[in-house]
């Protein structure tokens, strides 16, 4: 399927991001003059498991990454089983790069609580978890306030709108690990322990939120329900490309004159979303970026016009991730850049299980070594055997993550490593600075 031309962007209505830009748009006055709650009403009318057919039949993909089918998800929630299920909200949003649940949680909170009651609708869930990254103090709020208007409105509680469902929403504000991003390792933290990964199977469908079944899923995931209920799986699919529909924000940074989030229909190219973001800073040309964020590996200038979504990213050798697309010139420095992403790793590793705990440590060490102009052939050699190490071995995808930039950095860009290591660049840091600074 070819990228959506410039003029089929211009014709983009704007979908998820349509309130952002109105006065107030996060009180419940200005979201119900906007169509706010009318899925609700639509879909309280309709049994459980159409709910979850019309999901499935909207291709919907998890917005966090994985791009996991959604309706399937929901699916695999037994029922009848006595137990409570839980659906819980992962607005952990801790990916490097990414800021695209932010500002929805901010401007339109409630296109995220209607989103939620009406997957509970389906799931047959009576309480739900909104678990927001600690440091989102001002998002937090708005989502507790949002729950407040909803609750005095009738749309949570009991017997929401007469239809004999309750539901109770509650909003977690963690305490900024990037680890509790993983589902299993935010459930622990939601429980009230160290947030560090569970061993799957069993999986969260069965086996989640105490031991009982769950759904986690991610924000714009579960804010784009509503419209699905309201426009139907059809005029959802009419957006995006055939196996990844639908609309997607894009959160782009770096070396653009005007970063920000853009709404645009799955499958637009980087070049496209490079000119929708006002082209390339003054001076600056394109070398490498991220099409999902730090853990996925990046990709260079051959790759502008290979469409972003899931089948194209794949294609690439890369993934969508969240979408936290970050713009690299050749005034950048890509060996540098891998060894802020690798620090960043190595501090946020639980230490649960051995290749990342240590192979991130022993990154860093090696990575700096070679900025630091001391580095030799064999560093070169040692990064990627303990890639090979943390690739598929690791206890969560964590320790994937930590090898993306490393391995796809080398493989595109290893002459910039061979400039440190041989003296054609110039030291960037200090020898000294390796004693005792990890």
């Amino acid at each position: 399927m070819t990228a959506p031309s410039q003029e089929a962007l211009a014709r983009l209505t704007p979908v998820l991001t349509k309130r952002w830009l109105s006065p107030d748009a996060w009180k419940i006055g200005v979201y119900e003059r906007l169509d706010g709650y009318t899925a609700l009403r639509k879909a309280l009318t309709a049994h459980p498991d159409d709910l979850i057919a019309l999901v499935k039949e909207s291709g919907l993909r998890g917005r966090g990454g994985a791009g996991f089918p959604t309706g399937m998800k929901w699916a695999f929630i037994p029922q009848n089983d006595g137990k409570p299920h839980y659906l819980v909200v992962n607005a952990d949003e801790g990916e490097p790069g990414t800021c695209k649940d932010l500002p929805l949680m901010m401007a339109d909170p409630h296109s995220l609580i209607e989103g939620i009651i009406i997957a509970c609708y389906a799931i047959r869930a009576n309480r739900a978890f909104i678990y927001i990254r600690g440091e989102a103090v001002h998002a937090a709020r708005r989502l507790r306030n949002a729950v407040v208007e909803a609750k005095a409105a009738g749309y949570l509680g009991e017997n929401i709108l007469g239809s004999g469902f309750d539901l109770e929403v509650v909003v977690h504000s963690g305490a900024g690990a990037y680890i509790c991003g993983e589902e299993t390792a935010l459930l622990d933290s939601l429980e009230g322990y160290r947030g560090q990964p569970r061993l799957r199977p069993p999986f969260p469908a069965t086996h989640g939120l105490y031991a009982s079944p769950t759904v986690v899923n991610n924000v714009e995931t579960i804010a784009s329900v509503p419209y699905i209920v309201l426009g139907g799986a059809g005029w959802f699919r009419s957006m995006g490309s055939e196996k990844s529909p639908g609309p997607k924000i894009y959160s782009i940074s770096g070396r653009v004159n005007n970063p920000g989030q853009y709404e645009c229909g799955l499958g637009i190219t980087l070049r496209q979303l490079i000119e929708l973001a006002g082209g390339m800073q003054p001076g600056h040309q394109l070398k490498f970026w991220t099409p999902g964020g730090s853990s996925t590996p990046l990709l260079t200038d051959e790759h502008l016009d290979v469409p972003l979504d899931f089948e194209g990213m794949a294609g690439a050798g890369t993934m969508l991730g969240t979408t936290a697309v970050q713009i690299f010139s050749d005034q950048d420095d890509v060996v540098y850049a891998t060894y802020r992403w690798i620090e960043f790793y190595h501090h946020e590793s639980c230490g649960k299980c051995t290749p990342c705990r240590e192979g991130n440590y022993w990154m860093v060490q090696v990575l700096h070594r070679i900025l630091a102009g001391k580095g030799t052939h064999e560093d070169l050699d040692t990064l990627l055997d303990t890639c090979d190490n943390l690739l598929g071995r690791s206890f969560c995808a964590l320790g994937d993550g930590a090898a993306s930039p490393v391995q796809s950095s080398m493989k595109y860009f290893k002459q910039d490593y061979l400039d440190y290591i041989e003296g054609r660049r110039a030291p960037l840091l200090s020898p000294a600075e390796l004693v005792g600074a990890h």
